[in-house]
């Protein structure tokens, strides 16, 4: 009763290898990620040989819920969640910034994209790693410490 629309509709949107070049259709896809956090360590510059360098950092981000059914905000009512985020910057000009001015501690918002890779460890064992390939990166002032 269904499989023929289902078949129709699925057909519309993929497209075989058979299929001559002039009917491929080109889909837009997002890869789109914003963090707004805290540092968590100095950066560090690395370059391996051949390749460009890259500026590599680590941000936090918090994420907070109210545990129970109270209206009211009390001690214990409040949870918090804080998440790692590996932050790497390839952009000449955001690259050699991000060196100079990122520092632990400081409190920025990050705009770029989620990376998966993966690595060969120090004792020949593949790992995989998540990163965040900055493309922007926004200094906010942190008040807190403006005041003091």
């Amino acid at each position: 009763m269904f499989r023929r629309p289902v078949l129709q509709v699925l057909h519309q949107f993929v497209r075989h290898e058979s299929e001559t070049a002039s009917s491929l259709v080109l889909e837009r896809s997002l890869n789109r990620v914003q963090l707004l956090g805290r540092v968590g360590q100095d950066p560090v510059m690395r370059q391996v040989e051949g390749k460009n360098p890259v500026t590599i950092f680590s941000l936090a981000t918090n994420e907070m819920w109210r545990s129970g059914d109270s209206e009211v905000y009390q001690m214990g009512d409040v949870s918090q969640k804080t998440t790692w985020h590996r932050i790497s910057v390839f952009r000449p000009g955001l690259r050699d910034v991000a060196y100079q001015y990122v520092k632990k501690g400081s409190r920025i918002y990050v705009e770029g994209k989620v990376d998966y890779g993966e690595y060969m460890d120090k004792n020949n064992v593949r790992r995989q790693a998540t990163t965040i390939i900055a493309d922007n990166i926004i200094f906010l002032s942190d008040q807190a410490k403006e005041k003091e």
